[in-house]
């Protein structure tokens, strides 16, 4: 069936990362952006899971049950979609879509979203200068000049209904 965009989920998001990994508190973000860009250390080199938190309102017409979809937009690595506290399952490849009609309910829906990234990161700001390293690898590791590996949710993330 065909799929339509019914509302884009723009309010911000609260984002928590997992403890003991050396990544930023939690916060507020306004706007979904990548990690790897991000000035702040802690986040642009965090390697493990974070969970964006938000809502969405069901859309005017749907009705519990039937099909409805989040489309998590552009994610890097993995994301494991949770509805009102129920988990909905796992993505790990585009389309980064998930049908949650059986986990919504009409008026307002709670979603997490737990997006884990590569390791890569972590290593690559552990071989930065003066970097308290939290890492060990048996191997020969990066070095502080590699590529960071995008990661992230990226977005926009969008709920959608079969016409």
């Amino acid at each position: 069936p065909a799929i339509s965009a019914a509302a884009s989920i723009t309010t911000p998001w609260t984002v928590s990362f997992q403890e003991g990994r050396r990544g930023p508190a939690t916060f507020t973000a306004a706007t979904l952006a990548r990690w790897d860009q991000a000035d702040d250390p802690a986040l642009r080199y965090f390697s493990g899971v974070a969970t964006y938190a938000n809502s969405f309102a069901a859309p005017a017409g749907w009705n519990a049950g039937e099909p409805l979809w989040l489309d998590l937009g552009e994610v890097y690595d993995v994301a494991e979609v949770w509805v009102n506290g129920s988990r909905a399952g796992g993505l790990w490849r585009a389309p980064w879509r998930i049908d949650v009609g059986a986990l919504a309910h009409g008026g307002a829906n709670s979603i997490e979203i737990k997006v884990a990234n590569r390791w890569v990161n972590r290593l690559v700001g552990d071989a930065q200068p003066g970097a308290e390293v939290g890492t060990f690898i048996a191997g020969p590791g990066y070095a502080a000049d590699a590529p960071l590996r995008p990661s992230g949710l990226i977005g926009p993330v969008r709920v959608l209904v079969e016409e």
